[in-house]
């Protein structure tokens, strides 16, 4: 029957894909470069993850041997409620508002791959979500949807860095889209310039190991390390500081994905309650959502130090 990228792209859109591009499936060779001296710094503290996957991050066919097209899509999440300045209530990411974005992509790209199979009986496809060794923005950069800021987050013209990528591995040869989106961050340093760990050392480039997202997420030590600890400004569960910041978030819209809307006590948890908060409960009230991550005993950490810090702030 035959299918064609412009089918494909229709499909994406109407499945709730703002952007979609299509590019041929091969060797990230100078971001696999940059991928290898990040690492050998040692910015990926401890996730140890990156380096051991790395080889495969460089290469989709690694993921799926007959891939000849990679398709890449974009989600929109963002949504219009704001973090408070209550020192008593915590800040959860925007992204984590909601239902597991990992669930969401999934279920639109297994739609996606269902549909082209139905077209294409014979094409072999993969599903990749960040939890897959995929460079998801430098594959969003190959295929024109949009470019790398200052923040190390790719940003789009129209939702600003609001969006989760994924992309689908096909064994289809296809139109390939050839548009490159220019950095348009200019002279701007608003996110460097914001971060309150100076995780963001230089423009484009962060060390994780001073992130706020990376010591309240990944991190499982039992204390934050400094400068974390002590520059949380009440985040439990990542930060948007640098995002929030970013002129190009001007334009960002309201998400049309109904299970991105904020679950109850999400945009202004309670810091008491989340320090004294049970597995039990945590395992009850994070249930399919990006929190779940964290552990109990993680968020337990993260609302402590935030409290103590507000705690010495006003003393």
């Amino acid at each position: 029957m035959g299918i064609t990228s412009q089918q494909i792209k229709a499909q994406a859109h109407r499945l709730g894909f703002e952007k979609t591009g299509i590019v041929p499936a091969e060797a990230l060779t100078g971001d696999g470069e940059n991928l290898r001296a990040w690492l050998a710094l040692q910015f990926h503290g401890k996730m140890e993850y990156m380096s051991r996957t790395a080889a495969m991050r460089v290469d989709p066919r690694e993921l799926l041997p007959g891939a000849r097209s990679v398709v890449s899509v974009a989600l929109n999440y963002f949504r219009p409620e704001k973090h408070s300045d209550d020192p008593e209530i915590g800040k959860i990411s925007r992204y984590a508002w909601g239902d597991d974005y990992h669930d969401v992509l999934r279920d639109k790209l297994k739609l996606l791959l269902a549909w082209i199979i139905e077209r294409e009986p014979s094409v072999e496809g993969r599903i990749c979500i960040d939890s897959a060794p995929m460079m998801d923005k430098a594959w969003a950069v190959r295929a024109g949807l949009g470019w790398i800021g200052k923040h190390t987050n790719l940003i789009t013209k129209e939702y600003g860095s609001w969006v989760f990528l994924g992309e689908l591995l096909l064994s289809l040869e296809l139109d390939y889209d050839s548009y490159i989106e220019p950095d348009h961050c200019g002279a701007c340093t608003a996110c460097l310039d914001a971060c309150p760990t100076e995780a963001l050392i230089a423009p484009y480039k962060i060390d994780a190991r001073r992130c706020i997202s990376y010591g309240t997420i990944e991190l499982r030590d039992e204390v934050l390390p400094e400068p974390i600890a002590s520059n949380l400004e009440g985040w439990v569960f990542g930060c948007d500081i640098c995002q929030d910041v970013c002129p190009w978030s001007r334009f960002s819209k309201a998400t049309n994905e109904a299970r991105f809307a904020p679950r109850p006590g999400m945009v202004e948890p309670q810091l008491a309650q989340l320090r004294e908060i049970s597995t039990e409960e945590f395992a009850e009230r994070f249930r399919r959502s990006p929190v779940k991550r964290a552990k109990a005993s993680g968020l337990r950490r993260n609302a402590e130090a935030a409290g103590r810090e507000t705690t010495e702030q006003t003393e």
